[in-house]
């Protein structure tokens, strides 16, 4: 059946929580698409969000160069979030990591994950 954007729930705002993960199950970042972003990344394949504090659209690595490419794109059960896998050239985090799920608190203990990528 032929999917709408417009059929998903998003908030207040008109937005809705998007989570990237990489073929292999790590889950790579969390952003903000709203139905154009979703539209014209299963349109594209190149994995576009909305940017909240620019206010406009964010292509991931149209600056950088560190592209995702959409290889599966998934709506969870309430349509309240997405998850899309990735193929992911370079590191997903701004910090120049490769998941921006780096940091880890265990027994009140913050513990860093993974350096930076050379």
């Amino acid at each position: 059946m032929p999917f709408d954007p417009s059929t998903l729930k998003y908030d207040d705002r008109g937005l809705i929580p998007a989570i990237a993960q990489d073929e292999e199950g790590t889950v790579l970042m969390m952003a903000w698409m709203n139905a154009e972003a979703v539209a014209r990344t299963l349109e594209t394949r190149r994995v576009t969000y909305w940017s909240r504090s620019r206010q406009s659209f964010w292509i991931k690595g149209e600056t950088s160069g560190h592209v995702q490419k959409l290889v599966d794109f998934r709506i969870d059960c309430d349509r309240d979030c997405i998850l899309m896998v990735v193929r992911q050239t370079g590191p997903a985090c701004h910090t120049n990591r490769r998941s921006c799920f780096y940091t880890s608190v265990l027994d009140g203990e913050e513990t860093e994950l993974m350096a930076p990528m050379v």
